[in-house]
């Protein structure tokens, strides 16, 4: 078999390119093996071999040392005397509540989720329609509704996912001359709690449906900001809390289709003030061959919850349709932009 260690793609001829490519997922599996055996909380204490964590991980002695070996070759690992393994730098950070939530990322996106529905890929390119459904006869939110763990790892993941991105939007886009900020489908309120941090000036609304919303007090009271926000329970298909004088979208448009995007954006032009701005929080795409990791994240858009990531004309088009004018996108930091609109 050929050599599964990473090389820097540059340093291979084109064939050698494509095939370390595609065996990506060599890496991804076991990556997820060692998150879901939770690995790294197990070697916490120092070095352990295999032999020792079979017992407790239910795993073949031989085998998992196998895996740790690998898990050593990609820098998660090092190997010690007596085929005793420790965790590297790099292994600290899949520990369970480390910084980045990397073990919860790994679970969710390298798990039984995303890995049966990208095994109707091909379905979804046949027919538009999600892999994901044909895989497990229900949408992606029915099905987390229904699996608390799954929900709670997936929950984590998108704050990892997008954990620079807050902090980043909070910089780049100018709060300060609002009132009140709406963030719409704003989940445990992460993003309005950066932005409250940075911005003295307004005051803040979370609404994202209850069971989402339950623990975000918790949160903003932590981030110092409890006293200048609220929260709301409610789906965004149904009405938005009135009177924002903006209103943050953020990750929630790529997640549905067109005409569940016109009902969303449609309940937030009815509920704005007429000097109101909406923002949508996404990665908008760039043109041409510009590599952009919006562009992978599309295609999870279309397998997992049928939703997609746009271009900059490509949302002033849907924000048309809206009632919206698009007057700018602003870049930040981070791979996310901030869409600025406004009433029509």
């Amino acid at each position: 078999m050929t050599n599964s260690n990473p090389t820097p793609v540059e340093a291979l001829p084109p064939h050698a390119q494509l095939i370390q490519m595609g065996m990506s997922y060599w890496v991804s599996r076991a990556l997820y093996a060692a998150a879901k055996l939770g690995l790294a909380d197990r070697l916490e204490a120092g070095p352990r071999s295999a032999a020792e964590l079979a017992g407790e991980t239910g795993t073949h002695g031989p085998a998992l040392h196998r895996l740790m070996r690998a898990l050593a070759g990609l820098g998660v690992l090092t190997e010690r005397d007596g085929q005793r393994f420790a965790l590297t730098p790099l292994g600290e950070a899949l520990k369970s509540g480390a910084p980045g939530s990397a073990r919860a990322t790994l679970l969710a996106l390298a798990g039984p989720m995303c890995w049966e529905g990208f095994g109707e890929f091909m379905h979804s390119l046949e027919t538009g329609k999600t892999g994901f459904e044909k895989a497990f006869g229900m949408g992606v939110f029915d099905y987390l509704a229904r699996n608390p763990e799954d929900a709670a790892n997936f929950s984590e993941a998108m704050v990892g996912f997008h954990g620079a991105e807050p902090p980043a939007v909070a910089e780049a886009y100018d709060f300060s001359g609002f009132g009140t900020v709406v963030d719409v489908g704003g989940a445990t309120g992460n993003m309005l709690a950066a932005i409250l941090g940075r911005h003295r000036e307004p005051r803040g609304v979370l609404f994202d449906l209850p069971h989402v919303v339950r623990d975000a007090p918790e949160l903003f009271r932590a981030r110092s900001v409890a006293d200048r926000v609220r929260t709301e329970g409610g789906s965004f298909f149904e009405s938005v809390p009135a009177g924002g004088d903006a209103y943050i979208l953020s990750h929630v448009i790529h997640d549905w289709d067109e005409g569940q995007c016109l009902t969303i954006l449609g309940n937030c032009r009815a509920a704005m003030k007429p000097d109101a701005r909406l923002l949508i929080v996404e990665m908008v795409l760039p043109g041409g061959d510009a590599p952009h990791p919006g562009k992978m994240l599309d295609l999870t858009m279309l397998v997992m919850p049928g939703g997609q990531e746009r271009t900059e004309a490509e949302y002033a088009e849907l924000l048309e349709k809206a009632g919206f004018r698009l007057t700018r996108v602003v870049p930040t930091a981070s791979a996310a932009s901030v869409v600025e609109a406004v009433r029509k």
